[in-house]
């Protein structure tokens, strides 16, 4: 017999000389020179949004995708995917560990005292509390010190291949070119979330060219290293997804004993005061205005009953609608999915290709003017 060591050798050799036809890798070699080509592709888009030709082949030269993202449509990988973010694989018990939220709290209260005359602009600005635009920034990347550990080109480009929105991809990956295009972020510097979001406060590249906002003064939107810009975009976004100046997103209440958990849900809004008048009292005791009370609300219990309770002033719609919008959609052949009356990220992706079919603004978002649009044809 020969040794291994020959045999290893000699299976590389045929191996060469066959180019392994049929094997995994020659499947894996064809797959990568389909990914060449349709980065290629991308050229006459990016070219039409102003990116020149030596920055589009600067940051694609060589490129690879990521095949080990999560949620992409890969023969093998169940259908669901594999989301790995924290949000949908932890219980919210594991994702709000009052350690982790002290340790957060504590260094919030500390960067408010060296950013507070910046946050008391920016919420005299937008109407958003300096400490709400913290607590992003805390929970996004850890005030800036977690490290974002994707390529973002690779990554975008994967997506937008792969993926399973890729037409959205295929728009923020042109747009992360043009930031690059603009000097405001080198290919180095642009990391991101397997998701594709980048900076201190996490923003899609599309979604920062819609809401960035430059607070220092320079010239430039930088929420990598510009703590003013990324903290000020961050509220400039909440302002323009329907943040209402001087009403609270939520109360935290204490929920009654008998408390019926199946009222937690969208549908079921009441006033504040009547909440209250039902036994959902103040967690810590604060007075409610009268005004306040009057606000309409839903009841948010994340862990069911054995968890904290919100009553949340802002909600998407019913279910309802969300489901009569999905019906629509479905019609339009822009969605194949269950129609369950959540708004999921197919659901989303829909809504954006109707909103720009009948040129409203694209947000993605089951709004009640995507409702009157939908009704009004």
């Amino acid at each position: 017999m020969r040794a291994p060591g020959r045999r290893s050798a000699l299976r590389a050799l045929v191996c060469g000389i066959l180019i392994c036809v049929g094997t995994p890798a020659a499947r894996v070699a064809a797959a990568d020179a389909g990914f060449t080509n349709f980065v290629a592709s991308l050229w006459p888009d990016a070219q039409k949004a102003g990116v020149s030709r030596k920055t589009f082949d600067d940051a694609t030269r060589s490129l690879e995708p990521d095949y080990k993202l999560p949620d992409l449509l890969l023969p093998g990988r169940p259908a669901t995917g594999a989301p790995s973010q924290a949000e949908f694989v932890q219980v919210p018990a594991d994702y709000l560990k009052e350690a982790s939220i002290a340790r957060l709290a504590a260094e919030g209260r500390r960067l408010y005292d060296r950013h507070r005359s910046t946050l008391q602009k920016i919420e005299q600005q937008t109407g958003v509390p300096g400490t709400i635009i913290l607590a992003i920034w805390g929970r996004e990347t850890d005030y800036g010190r977690h490290r974002l550990p994707y390529d973002g080109i690779r990554t975008l480009a994967t997506q937008a291949y792969v993926g399973r929105r890729k037409e959205q991809y295929r728009g923020e990956f042109i747009a992360a070119l043009k930031l690059i295009e603009s000097g405001v972020v080198s290919r180095q510097d642009l990391r991101v979330s397997w998701g594709g979001a980048t900076g201190l406060t996490q923003f899609l590249p599309a979604e920062l060219d819609k809401h960035g906002v430059d607070f220092d003064g320079d010239g430039k939107v930088d929420i990598w290293k510009s703590v003013p810009d990324a903290l000020a975009s961050a509220a400039q976004q909440l302002v323009n997804k329907g943040w209402q100046r001087g009403l609270r997103w939520a109360y935290e209440v204490r929920a009654p004993a008998n408390a019926d958990c199946t009222m937690g849900v969208p549908d079921v809004t009441r006033p504040i005061g009547e909440w209250i008048r039902a036994g959902f009292t103040p967690a810590r005791g604060e007075r409610v205005s009268a005004a306040e009370q009057a606000q309409p609300a839903s009841l948010l219990q994340h862990e069911g009953s054995y968890g904290s309770a919100f009553l949340t002033t802002k909600q998407q719609l019913r279910s309802t609608n969300v489901e009569a919008m999905q019906r629509h959609l479905t019609s339009l052949g822009l969605y194949g999915d269950k129609v369950d009356g959540k708004a999921g990220m197919k659901t989303r992706a829909a809504l954006g290709a109707y909103q720009k079919s009948a040129r409203l603004k694209v947000d993605c978002w089951p709004s009640e003017t995507v409702l009157r649009a939908m009704s009004a044809r």
